[in-house]
């Protein structure tokens, strides 16, 4: 038995008595169900965030125009819009989520839905309708009606169409009766839940009007009984003919109401209800003993009390009697227990009736320390939530309870939302509980300052929405395989962090600071949840060491869409995220912030480097096949030798005009060339270099008469700037020439490295040239040489190069020079003595 004691079944915080039920907690009530089956229908329908819109709260009278016609989702709720017209609605036949709440709405245009046949949730409650209005949706599947004007619930018979409706929100606070022909259209309908009256008392209720909807699962009543228990009677009656498994009643007592007789003595009856929720209801000590005894005597499985206030009517308290009774009560939750007395409730109930039961909780109680019986017997329990209460760690493991079990086969446990410290001391605890396998901690204010110590049995940890840091992984236990430290604060995730847990599969990072997935992670996590950091992009490197993902959660972080996020939007498989593509959004660059990065498009070709490269490669070599082409057709080999040669004489002018600073020459050139090339030489290049103003030494006009023969070579070899060969088949057959070849060599090593010029008049095969020319073959392998081109375009050219090849700056004559070739090199060797007595003619 427990009694109100410091050890009794839960002690409770000093509050204020509430007086009164507000019409907010009904609605907030009601608020939380329509929200949750919003959420389920808007994830379904909307494909795309650009397909959602949301003119909510815009001060709109009217709907615009101009809506994409792509568009799945509408928002038009908290405007002034008082009547919906056809027209807005007529392009967006893609509409599958509509909501326009709270409106004002009075009238809705009967065509309006005929242009929206892919319509499958529709919301115009709280709104000033005074007729449900007709529909013929065949795809609907949730219609929320509620908080109207309408004086009756008689449906339409166009309701009949809606195939596919499984959950239908009706009230009004001016439909205070239920007419027995008023649900006929749904007779033979697929309605799942019916959500059922506008918070006030019933006048009437004709026997069998739900008897009608035989597939009716779950019904919501929120109609108060309190004047009326025979009105409820008979609706329970009628519902025990439908197929309902779950029956919630909410503000069935409405406050202060004092209960007369045994309304709910039907559950006994009714074997195919098996959850029953009792919502924002006042409740007294004296009735919840008889409702109470009515639940354990039903096959009710769970019985769910969600914001009650407890009043205790009698001195005694709450006494509940030994059942002598077969229980199959599995589940009891208490979420959200307001108290009217200014003080602790006094309970006695054997603990042994419930020794079956597997779930139990008491969330948003108060409850600051956890009576001591309760750990030791109730041997079957399996699942313990004392969520959002005062507990603290000596409150959970108080110090005055002695007992040989705790929890024996409790394998779920949530202390969520409490005012547990020590991580190191709640480690420690837990190995008295042999099987518990999962653990939440969310919601308290954990430090980490000791080593925690954890049994191996505990394979479920959640720590989120608690201050901890990177340093968290190491208060850890290495056989966890499901971690949730999800707006933890950690910053970043290693390799070195997941060696730690080799068994893990299972972990939650939303809501911290990473910015990016390391690339030397290898681990064999199944699912990763890390929406809501700081990641910027996900490489193919940051998965290859995770094979066995099948879950990647990645939404709402600040994606930058550029070649970076390439792979991930166009080659991951889409599959392993579940919040694809609604949460996945561009961030950077500026051009397309808010894009969907499902609507983001780049080519291939510039985000792969190595397609890149082969793309490049043989449009490159094409390209340059093209312009060699070109090149060699156009000449551009010759033209190129021509400026190369131009180039080069220019480079050396610097040179030259250096050595040749105090020197001066007579000629510009000395002509060496054969008698048989002389028509060439006097038609074309005498009278091309002379008519530009140079100067040539020509051995049958300017050789001195008298003088031998090698004289004159070699005065005009030092008194000329330059010497120019002429070179053909004539002139490797020469012996002058080959002499003159080898004086002006001799002048070139001694004073001048650049003086020789050669001029190809034709081609000179090499294998013709004789022994004495292999000088010449090594001079033309060093030296380039100009060559005599038949084309008359060309021809400008050569005389272009060869005119600044022969220029000089200064033309003063400087006999020293000659003087110091004669003396620092002997220009005629011993085998050419014989020579000077010969006269016969040169060349």
């Amino acid at each position: 038995m427990i009694n109100s004691s410091p050890t009794s079944f839960y002690v409770y915080s000093v509050r204020v008595a509430l007086l009164l039920w507000t019409t907010a907690l009904l609605s907030w009530r009601t608020l939380c169900l329509a929200e949750l089956m919003e959420d389920q229908g808007h994830a379904s329908c909307v494909t795309s965030s650009r397909r959602d819109k949301n003119l909510s709260g815009q001060n709109l009278t009217n709907v615009p125009l101009d809506l994409n016609n792509e568009t799945q989702s509408l928002d038009i709720s908290h405007n002034p819009l008082v009547k919906l017209q056809a027209a807005p609605f007529q392009r967006l036949s893609q509409l599958c989520f509509l909501k326009a709440t709270s409106c004002g709405l009075r009238v809705i245009n009967p065509g309006l839905f005929v242009h929206t046949p892919k319509l499958k949730f529709l919301n115009i409650s709280n709104n000033l309708l005074d007729f449900i209005p007709d529909l013929s949706l065949p795809l609907l599947k949730i219609l929320d009606l509620a908080g109207n004007q309408y004086g009756s619930y008689q449906l339409p018979a166009t309701f009949e169409t809606l195939a596919n409706l499984s959950a239908l929100y009706l009230g009004s606070e001016n439909a205070l009766q239920v007419d027995f022909n008023d649900f006929d259209s749904l007779s033979d309908s697929s309605l799942k839940h019916l959500i059922l009256g506008g918070g006030f008392e019933w006048q009437r209720y004709d026997r069998g009007s739900l008897a009608k909807m035989k597939s009716l699962q779950k019904i919501t009543l929120k109609v108060p009984f309190c004047e009326n228990f025979d009105l409820l009677e008979n609706l329970l009656e009628d519902v025990n003919e439908t197929q309902t498994t779950d029956l919630e009643l909410v503000n069935v007592l409405p406050d202060l109401c004092n209960v007369t007789g045994d309304p709910f003595r039907s559950l006994r009856a009714m074997p195919l209800i098996k959850d029953f929720t009792i919502v924002n209801t006042w409740i007294n000590s004296s009735f919840f003993v008889l409702f109470l005894k009515n639940v354990l005597l039903s096959n009710v499985r769970t019985l769910t009390f969600v914001n009650v206030t407890y009043n205790e009517d009698t001195a005694e308290g709450f006494r509940f009697p030994t059942l002598n009774h077969t229980i199959v009560l599995r589940s009891l939750i208490f979420d959200g227990v307001n108290h009217y007395q200014y003080r602790y409730p006094s309970i006695e109930i054997s603990v042994d009736m419930f020794s079956k039961m597997d779930y139990l909780k008491f969330s948003g109680t108060g409850m600051n320390i956890v009576p001591c019986k309760v750990m030791s017997s109730l041997p079957s329990l399996e699942t313990l939530d004392l969520s959002n209460n005062l507990l603290s760690d000596t409150g959970f493991w108080w110090s005055g309870c002695s007992y040989t079990s705790v929890f024996p086969k409790l394998r779920n446990l949530s202390l969520s939302k409490n005012r547990f410290v020590d991580l190191s001391f709640i480690a420690q605890h837990t190995h008295q509980m042999k099987y518990l396998e999962s653990f939440d901690l969310s919601f308290n204010s954990i430090f980490l300052d000791k080593p925690c110590f954890w049994p191996i049995h505990i394979t479920s940890l959640s720590l989120s929405n608690n201050n901890l840091g990177n340093k968290v992984f190491s208060f850890l236990s290495q056989y966890l395989q499901r971690i949730d430290l999800s707006k933890t604060g950690i910053t970043a995730l290693t390799q070195e962090d997941l060696l730690q847990f080799p068994m893990l599969k299972h972990l939650f990072l939303s809501f911290n600071s990473i910015k990016v997935i390391p690339t030397d992670l290898s681990h064999t996590l199944v699912s990763l949840y890390i929406d809501q950091n700081s990641i910027t992009s996900i490489s193919r490197e940051s998965l290859a060491g995770l094979p066995s993902l099948r879950t990647l959660k990645a939404g709402d972080n600040p994606f930058v869409c550029s070649c970076d996020s390439y792979w991930f939007m166009t080659a991951l498989n889409k599959s392993l995220l579940p919040d694809w593509p609604l949460d996945y959004t561009c961030s950077t660059p500026p051009s397309v912030a808010d894009l969907p990065m499902s609507e983001y498009r780049t080519s291939r070709m510039s985000c792969e480097a190595w397609l890149q490269a082969v793309v490049a490669l043989p449009v490159t070599m094409l390209i340059v096949l093209a312009l060699c082409s070109a090149f060699y057709a156009c000449d551009g080999v010759w033209y190129t030798k021509m400026l190369w040669m131009w180039i080069r004489v220019k480079r050396r002018g610097q040179k030259q005009a250096n050595l040749l600073n105090n020197t001066t020459f007579r000629y510009h050139s000395f002509i060496s060339y054969s008698h048989q090339d002389s028509a060439w030489v006097e038609s074309k290049l005498v009278p091309s270099l002379e008519g530009a103003g140079i100067s040539l030494c020509i051995h049958e006009r300017d050789f001195v008469p008298g003088q031998w023969i090698v004289d004159n070579i070699i005065n005009c070899v030092e008194e000329s700037y330059k010497t120019l060969f002429v070179l053909s088949n004539h002139f490797v057959q020469s012996e002058w020439c080959n002499y003159e070849l080898f004086f002006a060599q001799h002048r070139a090593i001694d004073a001048q490295q650049d003086s020789l010029v050669f001029i190809l008049l034709e081609p000179i095969p090499t294998n013709s040239l004789p022994k004495k020319f292999l000088k010449l073959r090594k001079l033309l392998m060093q030296q380039t040489y100009l060559e005599w081109p038949k084309d008359e375009r060309k021809q400008q050219v050569f005389w272009v190069n060869l005119r600044s090849m022969l220029q000089v700056a200064d033309h003063r004559i400087l006999k020293d020079m000659a003087l110091e070739l004669t003396q620092s090199a002997s220009l005629i060797p011993d085998d050419l003595v014989p020579l000077l007595n010969d006269d016969c003619s040169p060349k």
